[in-house]
């Protein structure tokens, strides 16, 4: 095994530390592509995507992807990595994205982290995931005593195990409940235990320096832009781009399936919603998610160091 003089360690430290993460991040339709595209050609830098539906080959007009002209301005990275029949989760991101990173920076250029898919943007900037493993064993176990007894019953149990009390656990969440019973159970430990260890973990990328932009719109005019991007998705293809998905398999994967221009466009193609609501479902839909989306980054992440309204 080779041992690394303390001044080389040293040495790597400090190049990290000089060494910047960019985030550009923003709500739907703000205009992050062509931000992003500009920041990264005048900062030497290249792309890595943190949007959950950019991930999946053919889901391209819904999702506003960047073209293949703006694809060839700047090296992307984690984008067009998945089928869309096949899931693909924060784990995974944080793997292929980390592994991106490390190979941007050793090839001597800039890392510009963009998109607006929160989970996948925190993970850059603080723990989002714990290391319990939880096997599909433990995950029957618990949605057998959900489908036994609901919420109540899960609460119950999740107290036995947890006596001194449950910590800042939403506890009206189904989901949150569900996947902390899960956690307790797969450690054997009591939930309050669990939540130190997580909030005892480092910071991701904690060796280099972050510069974080966020991007916003006057509400009227980012409303605007949303209605106008629908109506261009429609007309660019957009039903028979779900077509072919739905022909791939996109119903077997429900975080692409579910993604927003795709659920109403399903839903449109099976006779849930007339031709003339798609337009305004997924506009309202989008909406919905922008203010969702500005919640998150005033209440989930750091205060940023620039705020550019466009």
């Amino acid at each position: 095994m080779t041992v690394k003089h303390p001044r080389q360690v040293a040495i790597q430290r400090v190049t990290k530390m000089t060494q910047t993460l960019h985030i550009i991040t923003g709500p739907t339709a703000v205009g992050k592509t062509e931000y992003a595209l500009s920041y990264a050609e005048s900062h030497g830098a290249e792309i890595v995507s943190c949007d959950a539906s950019l991930v999946y080959r053919g889901m391209n007009i819904g999702t506003a992807k960047p073209s293949p002209d703006e694809l060839s301005r700047v090296p992307h990275h984690l984008i067009d990595v998945q089928s869309p029949s096949e899931p693909y989760d924060i784990v995974t991101y944080i793997r292929d994205a980390e592994a991106a990173v490390v190979d941007i920076f050793a090839r001597g250029k800039s890392v510009l982290v963009t998109g607006g898919s929160g989970f996948y943007l925190k993970s850059f900037l603080a723990p989002v995931i714990d290391l319990v493993k939880v096997s599909d064993a433990v995950r029957q176990e618990v949605a057998t005593l959900y489908d036994a007894g609901g919420l109540p019953t899960l609460l119950m149990e999740l107290r036995r195990r947890s006596p001194e009390g449950l910590g800042h656990l939403d506890v009206q969440n189904p989901r949150r409940v569900l996947r902390a019973l899960e956690r307790c159970i797969a450690s054997g430990k009591a939930l309050p235990e669990l939540q130190a260890e997580f909030a005892a973990r480092p910071e991701p990328y904690g060796d280099y320096t972050k510069h974080l932009i966020v991007l916003d719109r006057d509400p009227e005019n980012l409303k605007q832009r949303v209605a106008h991007r629908a109506e261009l998705m429609l007309a660019a293809g957009l039903i028979e781009e779900v077509e072919g998905l739905l022909q791939e398999g996109i119903r077997d994967n429900p975080s692409a399936a579910s993604a927003i221009g795709y659920r109403e466009t399903i839903a449109y193609l099976d006779g849930e919603l007339k031709r003339a609501e798609l337009l305004p479902a997924i506009v309202q839909n989008t909406l919905h998610l922008v203010k969702k989306q500005r919640t998150w980054f005033r209440t989930q992440i750091r205060r940023p160091d620039e705020r550019v309204v466009m």
